[in-house]
């Protein structure tokens, strides 16, 4: 959230009635800035209502405690990645664009200014379950779009196609990550173009079911 935003949420939250949804998006905002910045351990739901301009009973109104916001959080950014990826994958029948996009949408994810993607790849609150079971079921979700895409003209079984998909899936997040950590020092889309590159030519190699 930027410093500009965040006022308008604080000046949003300071007297004013807001309808469920919206109240409840304003403190998901607010919630994604303080887990970000303190993982979930050190977050304290008194900084999220402050930074909210809300009581803490009003943010229990909605969250009955810190776990259950932190999931409607991860939830929502889960969601997110996978939207991307399945933007991804259908904007375009080209397999070799395909990979390019799919690369790019994990980049564009954690390239994020808000820093949302460690909720889903740097969580300090992994060894949680339904935090567990929310992170698989969406890298799953995104195995399954690229394995049913990238996949199908490969003539693989669905095993064999979901390990090649998991391969691109996990190829594009980790080296975003790393992209990141260095600082961003090759540009972007020069660092989307390597990889994906890298990835196609692995993926290529498979001959054509259906030419």
């Amino acid at each position: 959230m930027t410093e500009t935003t965040r006022e308008s949420a604080e000046q949003a939250g300071r007297g004013v009635r807001l309808p469920r949804t919206e109240r409840r998006a304003q403190l998901l905002a607010s919630a994604q800035d303080v887990f970000v910045a303190n993982g979930y351990h050190a977050a304290a739901m008194d900084e999220i209502a402050d930074r909210a301009g809300v009581s803490k009973p009003v943010l229990y109104q909605h969250f009955p405690g810190k776990l259950e916001l932190y999931l409607a959080l991860l939830q929502q950014k889960v969601e997110d990645m996978v939207s991307r990826v399945n933007t991804a994958i259908e904007s375009t029948t080209d397999n070799k664009l395909r990979v390019h996009a799919a690369v790019a949408a994990y980049f564009d994810f954690v390239n994020a200014e808000d820093g949302s993607f460690r909720l889903v790849f740097e969580s300090d609150l992994r060894g949680e379950a339904a935090v567990e079971q929310t992170i698989d079921h969406a890298m799953s979700r995104c195995v399954e779009l690229i394995a049913e895409a990238v996949t199908a003209d490969a003539g693989l079984d669905p095993e064999r196609a979901s390990l090649v998909a998991m391969g691109l899936v996990g190829l594009s997040q980790v080296t975003a990550r790393y992209w990141l950590t260095r600082n961003r020092l090759v540009p972007q889309e020069e660092a989307i173009e390597l990889i994906a590159s890298l990835a196609w030519r692995g993926i290529s190699g498979f001959p054509l079911q259906h030419p």
